[in-house]
């Protein structure tokens, strides 16, 4: 059950089972990017997201959805606790890997 807020907003998260990549809810469905995600004004709406997204959790897709709190900073959403900060941005070693990193097509040889 959605908790008090001192915020007022919230975002669903889960890991996805297959690989633990952080996801977020998005009109009732899981995607990658927490800028994406649906953010929750009210408990009422946040309790029916969580509800739905453990529906994934029976059908083994994803573990342990929650409800965290966000701030909005001009028309940026911003995780409030550390531990979000640190998922949304991806792994914390390894910057060439994970979300963090940012290929270049210099990395690839497409010579034929």
């Amino acid at each position: 059950m959605a908790q008090k807020t001192k915020t007022g907003f919230q975002i669903l998260t889960a890991n996805r089972l297959r690989d633990g990549a952080v996801l977020y809810w998005k009109d009732g469905a899981w995607v990658d990017a927490l800028a994406d995600a649906d953010v929750f004004e009210s408990a009422e709406a946040a309790d029916a997201a969580l509800e739905a997204g453990r529906g994934f959790v029976r059908n083994q897709y994803v573990v342990t959805p929650y409800l965290f709190d966000v701030v909005l900073d001009k028309g940026t959403v911003k995780p409030v606790r550390e531990r979000e900060i640190i998922r949304a941005a991806g792994p914390t070693i390894r910057t060439d890997l994970g979300k963090q990193a940012k290929p270049s097509l210099e990395a690839f040889d497409v010579s034929i």
